[in-house]
């Protein structure tokens, strides 16, 4: 609920934060759990949980031990302890709502691997712990160049630097198992560290790094989704759309999770649907096929052999045609059914928008819009509906026939200068070749 940039002075909310935690840092939007105990009063002799949940870099949150009893709030940096030296992270959760945590996670509050916090963190900490942090970019850099150059089958997608520069941990993705002897040993020659290598997988590498899904929302994963479900291909098909990888597929390249939110209630609704592939309907007028099925309105939309319309039926009259059937009896026409009589009627009452429309509709509104434009910069008046153009002001020499120059005289009196200018010289002798005698 809280990160570093936020700051709190008390209470349970961040100070930064406008909606209780959720702010656009990138930091405090990790899994965050809403305290909704923080605003109750507790009983003078009720003795609080001293186990608090510390948020680490990306959505990783351990458990830690308030032994000492520290006053902290939600956000505030604190140090604690790990196997190997220290580490820095910010408080999200406290109270009684961590007791339900370590209950969903299995994890055991008397147990070894909870440990206890060391103190809050000071500045110094922090300046220190964001010189590491600034550093993992780099650090990130230089062990793809290393891995890369062993030829290791791998990708490094992240990489965590412990708060007092002790250990790294470096996340991967890989298909195969990898050797990592040599790659260690280049890894702490360079670094200077103790090395931990963590494969993770396809769904957590994208939990880790966050995004923008295809619904213009942050990923489920890298916000509030903490269990991976197994997702079929079969979810899509329940849910009638179209088999395409490129819009099934989240940024973690497997099949999207949301592909299962509304699964239940799909799987739900065609129980009331005929079993059937392609459902065909025995009527007085012929036999008619399944064409399509919406299975959240409950509608099924059936067509004759030799017709192209289609004839929209609700679940309960396909059903009852069906069981006509079954007893050796045709139905009615389907266009006598009120469904279908329903539905070409809205469909024959239906607007027609586009073809009363011109196709050259926006050119005109843009030539109007900017002679609009141009009148009202030169200062004309618009034009209002039913006045007629005024008429411009003629302006004609006196003489048309003859128009004047700006010396005031006829413009065919005016001297042409330079109207021989470029023309040759002719030459009055005549050509030997035209019957001049030569002497």
């Amino acid at each position: 609920m809280g990160c570093s940039s936020c700051g709190t002075s008390g209470g349970c909310a961040p100070k930064g934060c406008k909606s209780n935690g959720n702010c656009n840092t990138g930091g405090c939007n990790k899994l965050n759990v809403y305290d909704w105990l923080c605003d109750m009063e507790l009983p003078t002799s009720f003795k609080p949980f001293n186990i608090i949940e510390v948020r680490f870099k990306g959505s990783r949150k351990e458990f830690y031990r308030n032994e000492d009893n520290f006053e902290l709030f939600t956000g505030d940096p604190v140090v604690v302890q790990r196997e190997t030296g220290s580490d820095i992270g910010f408080v999200s959760l406290k109270g009684e709502l961590v007791r339900l945590q370590l209950k969903k996670y299995n994890v055991d509050p008397d147990g070894s691997q909870v440990f206890k916090i060391l103190r809050k963190a000071s500045e110094r900490d922090v300046e220190r712990y964001d010189d590491l942090k600034a550093k993992e970019p780099a650090f990130l850099e230089k062990a793809r160049t290393i891995a890369m150059s062993l030829g290791l089958k791998m990708k490094l997608s992240d990489i965590e630097v412990q708060a007092d520069g002790k250990k790294v941990v470096f996340f991967y993705t890989a298909e195969e198992r990898v050797d990592f002897r040599e790659l260690i040993k280049a890894y702490a020659e360079e670094f200077r560290m103790r090395i931990e290598m963590k494969q993770i997988g396809y769904r957590q590498e994208a939990a880790r790094l966050g995004g923008i899904g295809s619904c213009g929302r942050e990923l489920c994963c890298s916000t509030w989704l903490t269990d991976f479900k197994v997702v079929n291909m079969s979810a899509a098909r329940y849910q009638n759309l179209s088999i395409n990888m490129l819009k099934l597929s989240g940024q973690c390249g497997r099949l999207k999770c949301c592909l299962n939110y509304e699964l239940d209630t799909y799987l739900e609704a065609l129980e009331e649907f005929p079993s059937a592939e392609r459902v065909k309907l025995d009527t007085e007028s012929g036999v008619a096929y399944s064409q399509k099925v919406d299975i959240l309105k409950r509608q099924m939309w059936f067509a004759y052999e030799q017709d192209s319309n289609w004839i929209a039926l609700d679940v309960e009259r396909v059903n009852e045609i069906l069981a006509l059937n079954k007893e050796g009896k045709k139905g009615p026409r389907l266009q006598e059914t009120a469904e279908g009589s329903r539905a070409m009627q809205k469909a024959m009452d239906a607007e027609d928008i586009i073809s009363g429309n011109s196709l050259t509709r926006m050119v005109e509104k843009e030539t109007s819009d900017g002679n609009r434009r141009r009148n009202k910069k030169k200062g004309n008046k618009p034009r209002r509906e039913g006045q007629a153009d005024a008429p411009k002001a003629e302006r004609r020499p006196e003489n048309p026939a003859a128009p004047t120059n700006r010396e005031g005289g006829n413009r065919n009196d005016r001297p042409n200068r330079n109207r021989n200018k470029n023309r040759k010289p002719k030459n009055n002798n005549p050509r030997p070749d035209e019957g001049a005698k030569p002497e």
